[in-house]
């Protein structure tokens, strides 16, 4: 049996692909952070902090807000990862199948944000 190997680019529009679908599956989003800060004088306390034009801005929530938002805070991180590696992966081609002027030195995977 003959295998075939796929290029690296063939590799890398693959994996590409996949980090587009898993675009299509992200559900509400929101930034910040939701604490569950335990039972305060007036019982539960939920809150949820974010950075407004640098400032910190806090908002009490009920419970059914606190479990909705930290859902939602998941779902913003794990967008920010897969936009993260996208972004890492249309580095690596762009750098690695386009001509580039002549250097002195190589470029390093850390200059180049491949790492």
């Amino acid at each position: 049996m003959a295998t075939s190997k796929k290029t690296p680019l063939v590799r890398w529009e693959i994996q590409y692909a996949q980090l587009r679908r898993r675009l299509a599956d992200v559900g509400w989003i929101s930034e910040g952070y939701a604490q569950d800060r335990g039972p305060g004088a007036g019982g539960p306390c939920y809150q949820w902090t974010r950075k407004v034009k640098g400032k910190t801005v806090s908002v009490a929530l009920s419970k059914e807000q606190y479990e909705w938002l930290r859902t939602a805070i998941a779902q913003w991180r794990e967008l920010q990862g897969t936009l993260k590696e996208m972004q890492r992966l249309s580095r690596k081609v762009l750098f690695e199948t386009l001509p580039h002027p002549p250097r002195r030195k190589k470029l390093g995977k850390k200059v180049l944000g491949l790492m």
